[in-house]
C-alpha cells in the first residue's frame, strides 16, 4: 500500500530523526536519492547539462547538493538563484567546489538544458508561484524534462490544491513519505512519475492518505467457499433505470453480476431490458421491501424523479449505496439516522449540489470536499473524478490509482455502482467496498482501452471486470 502523510507529520518525524543524527545527514540522504534519480533520467551524466531552479531554504539546499553530486560525475550544472540572499549556503558552496556555477543568464542555460531540477518551493509552500518563478517554470517546461524536489513547486502538499501557477514536472522525487498532494488532483497531474527516497523517518501507523495496490486488493476480495450458495456470496438489490434511462439499470446489474454477486434482484421499470441482457436477474415490480432478501441495495442510476423507492431502501437494515439521481433526494438527517452503512458515490457536480458549492470548487479542493461530505452525512463517500477518493468519518482517505480518462463515458458510473454494491453484499465494509470497486473498475477500463488508449463504452468496462479481478489475484 502506498501511504501519504501530512506536512506536519513529516516535519515532526524529521525533527525527531535529526535530533539523533549528525547535522546535515537528512539533507545528504535526500540529495543522494535525488541525484540518483536525475542520473537515471539523463542516462549519461558526463557531458550533460543540468539547470537547478533554486529557492530559499532546505528545498533549494537539496537541489544544490544533488547538483554537486552530478557535477562531480561530469555534468555541467548551473544554478538559477531565485533568492540569492537566502540561498542555502552550504549547498551553494558544495556545488561550486564540485565545479558547478551560478547562472548569469537563466534563459540561455534553460534553452540548452538536458534536465531541469525544480527546487523553488518546499512542502511548506502555500499559494502559487511568484511571477519570476512562474516565468522560469514555463521556460523550463518548454526546454527539457523537469524533476521536482519533494513536490512540484506551487502545489499544496497537504491537499493537492493548486492556487495560481505551479511547476508541471515529468518526475517528482519525494523524501521520507509521499505527501497527499502527490496523489490527488489537480496537483497529482503535475507530479509526473513518483519516486520515494527512504531517509529513515519513523512515521505513525495510520497515514492521512492510502492508495491500494494489487496485493492489498487481493486480500480484500471476497471468494466463495466450497459450501457457499448465492445468499452467502451476497445478493444485491438494484433500484435503477426509468422509461427514459433503461440502460442505467442494465449497466448497474452488469456491474453487480460481474463484480462477484451471488444474485441480483432488480426492482424498477426496466425489467424487460434487464432480463433481455441478463436472464439470471431476479426481477420484481416493487416496492423494494417486498422484493425479497438482499444483503445490500444500490439505488439511483437513471432513477429519474422516483423518490419513494429511496425512502424504502434507506429504511432497510442492510448497507445502501446511493448514486446519481438518488443523491438528489438525500438529506443529512435521513442518512445519519440509518443504522447500517451508507455509501454515497457522487461525481463533482453531484457533490457540489450536496454541499451547496460550485462544481469548480469541488474539483479544485477534492480532499476537503470528500471529507466534508463524509462528516456531514455520517457516511462513506466515494467522490468520482480524475482521482477517485473514498472517505469515511474517520481513518485515512483512500485514493484510487487505477483510473483513466477513458472512464469519462456515459454509464461508467452505473457499472461502478453495481460492482461496489456486490462487494457490500459480500460483507466488505463500505470504505473497502468503495476502494476495491473503484480499483477493479479502473483496471477494467484500462483493459478495455488497451495499452495505447482508445475510446471505450461502459458496456465494455463491465465486460472486462472479471479480467481485472484476475489481474489483481494473478
Amino acid at each position: 500500500m502506498r501511504t501519504a502523510y501530512s506536512v506536519s507529520t513529516v516535519r515532526a518525524a524529521e525533527q525527531e530523526l535529526m535530533a539523533r543524527l549528525p547535522g546535515g545527514t537528512l539533507m545528504q540522504r535526500a540529495a543522494a536519492g535525488l541525484a540518483a534519480a536525475c542520473a537515471e533520467l539523463l542516462g549519461r551524466v558526463y557531458g550533460s547539462r543540468v539547470v537547478l531552479l533554486v529557492g530559499s531554504g532546505d528545498n533549494g539546499g537539496d537541489a544544490l547538493y544533488a547538483g554537486a553530486r552530478l557535477a562531480r560525475r561530469g555534468a555541467g550544472v548551473a544554478a538559477v538563484l531565485l533568492s540569492p540572499e537566502r540561498v542555502h549556503q552550504g549547498g551553494l558552496a558544495a556545488l561550486r567546489r564540485a565545479g558547478g556555477r551560478v547562472s548569469a543568464d537563466a534563459p540561455r542555460d534553460l534553452a540548452w538544458a538536458d534536465l531541469v531540477v525544480d527546487g523553488i518551493v518546499g512542502i511548506g509552500g502555500r499559494g502559487g508561484l511568484r511571477p519570476e518563478a512562474a516565468e522560469l517554470a514555463r521556460a523550463a517546461r518548454e526546454s527539457a524534462p523537469v524533476v521536482a524536489v519533494d513536490l512540484p513547486s506551487g502545489v499544496d502538499a497537504d491537499s493537492g490544491e493548486v492556487h495560481g501557477e505551479a511547476v508541471r514536472a515529468d518526475a517528482t522525487v519525494t523524501f521520507g513519505a509521499y505527501k497527499p498532494g502527490l496523489l490527488i488532483d489537480p496537483a497529482r497531474e503535475r507530479a509526473g512519475a513518483l519516486r520515494l527516497v527512504d531517509i529513515g523517518l519513523t512515521l505513525p501507523e495510520e497515514a492521512d492518505i492510502e492508495a491500494l495496490q494489487h496485493a492489498d486488493v487481493a486480500e480484500l476480495l471476497p471468494y466463495p467457499a466450497p459450501e457457499s450458495d448465492k445468499y452467502r456470496r451476497g445478493v444485491v438489490g438494484v433500484v435503477a433505470g426509468s422509461a427514459r434511462y433503461p440502460g442505467a439499470a442494465v449497466l448497474a446489474v452488469a456491474g453487480a453480476l460481474r463484480g462477484g454477486a451471488g444474485a441480483v434482484r432488480y426492482v424498477g421499470p426496466a425489467a424487460d431490458a434487464v432480463l433481455a441482457r441478463f436472464p439470471e436477474t431476479l426481477v420484481h415490480a416493487g416496492p423494494p421491501d417486498k422484493a425479497g432478501r438482499v444483503q445490500s441495495w444500490v439505488i439511483g442510476p437513471g432513477l429519474g424523479e422516483e423518490s419513494d423507492a429511496l425512502e424504502d431502501v434507506l429504511a432497510s437494515d442492510v448497507p445502501v449505496l446511493v448514486d446519481a439521481d438518488g443523491l438528489r433526494f438525500l438529506t443529512p438527517e435521513r442518512v445519519r439516522a440509518r443504522g447500517a452503512a451508507t455509501l454515497l458515490t457522487p461525481h463533482a457536480g453531484e457533490a457540489a449540489a450536496l454541499l451547496g458549492r460550485g462544481r469548480e470548487e469541488v474539483e479544485a479542493a477534492r480532499l476537503e470536499c470528500v471529507r466534508e461530505l463524509a462528516r456531514r452525512y455520517a457516511a462513506t463517500v466515494l467522490l468520482k473524478g480524475s482521482t477517485t477518493l473514498v472517505a469515511a468519518e474517520s481513518g485515512p482517505v483512500r485514493v484510487n490509482p487505477t483510473g483513466t480518462g477513458w472512464l469519462a463515458t456515459a454509464g461508467s458510473g452505473d457499472v461502478l455502482s453495481g460492482v461496489t454494491g456486490s462487494l457490500l453484499a459480500a460483507g466488505l465494509p463500505a470504505r473497502d467496498a468503495g476502494s476495491v470497486g473503484a480499483y477493479l473498475h479502473g483496471l477494467a477500463a484500462r483493459r478495455a482501452a488497451g495499452p495505447d488508449g482508445a475510446p471505450i463504452t461502459a458496456t465494455e468496462v463491465a465486460g472486462h471486470l472479471p479480467a481485472a479481478w484476475r489481474d489483481v489475484t494473478a
